[in-house]
C-alpha cells in the first residue's frame, strides 16, 4: 500500500456508484467537503449530481459522513444540507477523525472509503487510519495559498496513475468510471 497511491482514482465522487463500492466491499464513505464535494467557498444549493449519488448511496445502504478540514460553521451547514453527518476541522492527514467517523457509523474500518481531492490530506489521513482511499480531480482551481503549494508536490508524487492524457477513470481507463489500482 503506497502512501502516494490511491486504491481507486475517479473524476468526479460520484463516479463511485453503489454497485462499485459494494463490489469492493465498502459499506461506507467518508467524504471530504470542499473540491470534492462542492468546490472550495461555494455557498449554493446541493449540486443535482451529488444529491442524486448520495440518495442512490443511501437507497443501496452504504453510509456515508464528511471528515473535512473545513470549519465547523461551514461543516455544519453542509451536513445539514447533504444530511449528513459532519466531522469539521478533522485536522487531516491526523487520522483520529476518521477514528471518529467510523466510530460514529458503526463500521470497521476495513469495510471504508474515504473519498478525497488532495494526497498529503485526504489520501495519508486514510492510509495512516488504515482505511482505503479514492482519490478524485479538484472540482475547481479556487484553493487556499497553502493548497495551491502542496497541489506542485502532488503532481511529483501521483506519477503515472493521475497522468492528463489518461481515461478519467484511472491507471489503463478499464472503467469508464472509476478504476481500482489494486
Amino acid at each position: 500500500m503506497s502512501l502516494c497511491t490511491p486504491d481507486l482514482t475517479a473524476e468526479r465522487a460520484w463516479a463511485l456508484t453503489p454497485e462499485l463500492l459494494a463490489n469492493r466491499g465498502v459499506a461506507g464513505l467518508l467524504l471530504d467537503l470542499d473540491n470534492t464535494l462542492i468546490p472550495y467557498g461555494y455557498e449554493g444549493p446541493v449540486p443535482a449530481e451529488v444529491a442524486g449519488w448520495l440518495a442512490a448511496l443511501r437507497q443501496a445502504g452504504i453510509a456515508a459522513a464528511l471528515v473535512t478540514n473545513a470549519r465547523p460553521s461551514r461543516s455544519r451547514r453542509w451536513g445539514k444540507k447533504l444530511g449528513l453527518p459532519a466531522l469539521p476541522f478533522a485536522a487531516k492527514p491526523l487520522p483520529l477523525a476518521i477514528f471518529w467517523a467510523a466510530k460514529a457509523l458503526g463500521l470497521p474500518r476495513k469495510k471504508l472509503l474515504l473519498v478525497g481531492d488532495q494526497i498529503f490530506t485526504d489520501l495519508l489521513a486514510a492510509r495512516l487510519a488504515g482505511v482505503r482511499v479514492a482519490l478524485v480531480r479538484p472540482l475547481a482551481p479556487k484553493e487556499l495559498p497553502h493548497t495551491r503549494w502542496l497541489r506542485r508536490l502532488e503532481r511529483r508524487c501521483r506519477g503515472d496513475y493521475n497522468r492528463e492524457d489518461r481515461p478519467a477513470g484511472g491507471p489503463g481507463g478499464e472503467d469508464e468510471h472509476a478504476n481500482a489500482n489494486r
